[in-house]
């Protein structure tokens, strides 16, 4: 039996907290951020763990994309272990593509099309923004099974821990957003 959804446990906009003892070490000290969220399941992008081995810059001469010189490099993240071949920019709500957006919450949409990546090399996307290649997907009742195990803990987004740079200290971040401090968080959890 699956645990029932309420409107609580609408997860989409928020950020998702590995625990320390996450089974899966795909997701090791994650922090992810829930595009979407309903009762067939949820969908979300990684936004601390960037792909060293692949640059913005040589992912668009790859598609055959120009880019204007001026334009600021953006990290490539691995945004989950599903699809790594597609793209996904998550950004702020200041873009919106034609051809396809998913406007997330007031502050935050994600595009998976070519043409955000065409407008940010010419200058003119999003004002802020990051590419994630694959994503973190969960069926019905996945994702709230595992947040019952203890293996997420769950925030508000900040744009600091979403865009920013120091992916390094994304996941500390998080748990101080929830008042908790990394070096006492154990890795076993107990129920009262």
């Amino acid at each position: 039996m699956r645990p029932m959804m309420t409107d609580t446990n609408d997860l989409t906009g928020k950020l998702l907290i590995a625990m320390p003892d996450m089974g899966d070490p795909r997701f090791a000290h994650s922090v992810v951020y829930m595009c979407a969220h309903a009762d067939d399941g949820g969908m979300g992008l990684i936004v601390n763990k960037p792909q060293s081995e692949i640059q913005f810059g040589d992912l668009l001469d790859q598609l055959g994309i120009d880019r204007d010189p001026n334009v600021r490099d953006i990290r490539v993240h691995f945004g989950g272990p599903v699809d790594h071949a597609r793209g996904f920019v998550l950004h702020s709500a200041d873009y919106c593509s034609d051809t396809g957006t998913l406007q997330v919450d007031d502050r935050i949409g994600m595009t998976a099309t070519i043409d955000v990546l065409e407008d940010i090399g010419k200058g003119r996307g999003p004002k802020t923004s990051m590419l994630a290649l694959g994503y973190a997907g969960w069926g019905p009742g996945q994702l709230e099974s595992e947040i019952a195990q203890n293996g997420w803990l769950i925030c508000d987004p900040r744009d600091d821990i979403v865009f920013g740079r120091a992916n390094e200290h994304k996941w500390s971040a998080a748990l101080k957003v929830l008042g908790i401090d990394p070096i006492l968080l154990s890795s076993t959890a107990g129920r009262a």
